[in-house]
């Protein structure tokens, strides 16, 4: 696959599709960057020149242009910030909102009618692949919430574990058939006085996972799959995950929480250290088509006195 030519191609694709290579906006006179400034001062607020061009990433002199047409046309202001005589702050006339809502409503109802032949479900899979691709190149996502899990959820832990596995470390398919049948017995042998699990999800798609599972010790717990999204590390996911294994271990009233893992996830071993587990035996052994060390992991509990 030639990954250059794939997104060129969706480009022009997209770029056809939304109307982009129109001379003008839906039902509007406006050019695209200045249907951008209306939104932007809509959205936004007050702001200066500067502010709109690091937000657009649009050329100062282009963006001159853009505003100069738009005071021109009565829908822009321009006045010295009383806070700073160098600044001129920019806002939205009476007439400049009344084209703005005119404008945004043309384009809901152009969206609408492209979206009309989409199922609902393969709506939800578009937007999360959009957002997929925004978080790629480093676009906020906003916030991280933990949920329970919910049917489809294993399925995809399993898909997306082997996946990311095989690309960092090269493991084969026999690890897919070791965490599918620890999610199998998992699924099977559920208990809610005895188990648990967590999906991390940001911006509607998921982002990591991990579980508490009982053993045959009822005083212990073990601490099973994590893992967190490669585009999605950094942000503390892995942290709070096993915060929440750990908490929830606590208030089912087991006394030690015990982990088992590779010496090469080196970001999940820091994790595990932070949270104070401790490496209590290694062991090397074949597995997934390499040669690893495995490393046994306890984190003594306090009891917790905390309802539920």
């Amino acid at each position: 696959m030639d990954i250059v030519a794939e997104v060129r191609q969706f480009n022009r694709f997209y770029s056809r599709q939304i109307g982009l290579l129109d001379e003008h906006m839906p039902g509007s006179t406006l050019s695209l960057p200045e249907g951008r400034v209306l939104y932007e001062l809509a959205t936004s607020g007050r702001q200066t020149a500067a502010e709109i061009s690091r937000t657009l990433g649009i050329d100062k002199a282009q963006l001159s242009r853009v505003i100069r047409r738009l005071t021109e046309r009565g829908l822009v202001a321009s006045a010295v910030d009383t806070a700073h005589a160098k600044r001129r702050i920019l806002t939205l006339t009476t007439a400049g909102r009344k084209t703005f809502a005119n404008l945004d409503q043309g384009t809901r109802q152009r969206m609408e009618a492209m979206l009309g032949p989409v199922a609902e479900g393969e709506r939800r899979r578009l937007v999360s692949a959009m957002r997929h691709i925004q978080r790629l190149f480093g676009v906020p996502q906003g916030a991280v919430t933990l949920r329970p899990l919910v049917p489809g959820d294993l399925g995809w832990v399993i898909h997306r574990q082997a996946v990311v596995y095989a690309q960092e470390f090269g493991w084969d398919s026999t690890y897919e058939a070791f965490i599918a049948g620890i999610l199998g017995e998992y699924a099977t042998n559920f208990d809610v006085a005895m188990d648990d699990g967590w999906i991390a999800e940001q911006g509607g798609e998921i982002v990591g996972s991990i579980f508490l599972v009982r053993s045959d010790d009822p005083a212990v717990a073990r601490l099973r799959m994590l893992y967190v999204e490669p585009n999605a590390r950094g942000a503390g996911i892995g942290r709070r995950l096993v915060a929440a294994c750990i908490d929830r271990a606590r208030q089912l009233g087991y006394l030690r929480l015990t982990l088992w893992t590779n010496d090469v996830l080196v970001a999940a071993r820091r994790i595990y250290e932070a949270a104070g587990f401790q490496l209590v035996g290694e062991t090397p052994h074949h597995s997934f088509g390499h040669d690893l060390v495995g490393q046994t992991w306890e984190l003594k509990l306090e009891r917790c006195s905390c309802p539920g």
